[in-house]
């Protein structure tokens, strides 16, 4: 058993497989992005989970400045038959700009979408507390779709600082 367990990791790199991170300087690039969001809620919260994903340290130069704009709409979905509407979708879409700090050109484009549900409660408060929480939940998926997408750009031979 212990055999096998020592010779699977040597399997995987035989076939060509190489971990994302694993190439050399992504997670430092991602590292050097500086999250520009607009003002707002879910700018606040999209910004916050995007340092967190790229494991920003402040005391790196930022190569590069990703400007954000998003668009926010909530559709009802569960309609009663008193005409309110007990659950929504809430769709959030990031178009972002990667923009090289050394040379001022775009680096990279792209856009993200995410689409969730959730129930609204008869109370108030806790119909914001479910639309805050999709607002929450929208946001870390959209930094989690971002961070890949950058990743990926980055591992297949981006040019770092836009070089």
């Amino acid at each position: 058993m212990s055999f096998v367990l020592f010779v699977a990791p040597l399997a995987l790199t035989g076939c060509g497989f190489a971990p994302l991170y694993g190439q050399p300087g992504v997670v430092r690039n991602l590292a050097a992005i500086d999250v520009v969001a607009p003002e707002g809620r879910t700018g606040f919260l999209i910004r916050e989970h995007l340092d967190d994903a790229f494991a920003k340290n402040r005391a790196a130069p930022a190569a590069y400045r990703m400007h954000l704009q998003l668009y926010e709409t909530r559709y009802p979905r569960g309609i009663r038959v008193d005409n309110v509407a007990t659950r929504f979708e809430y769709v959030l879409t990031a178009d972002y700009t990667l923009t090289s700090i050394a040379s001022g050109a775009p680096a990279k484009n792209g856009r993200v979408r995410v689409e969730l549900t959730y129930d609204s409660a008869d109370q108030p408060y806790a119909s914001v507390a479910a639309q805050q929480d999709a607002q929450d939940r929208a946001a870390q998926e959209a930094a989690r779709r971002i961070q890949l997408e950058l990743a990926a750009w980055l591992a297949n031979g981006a040019k770092p600082g836009g070089a």
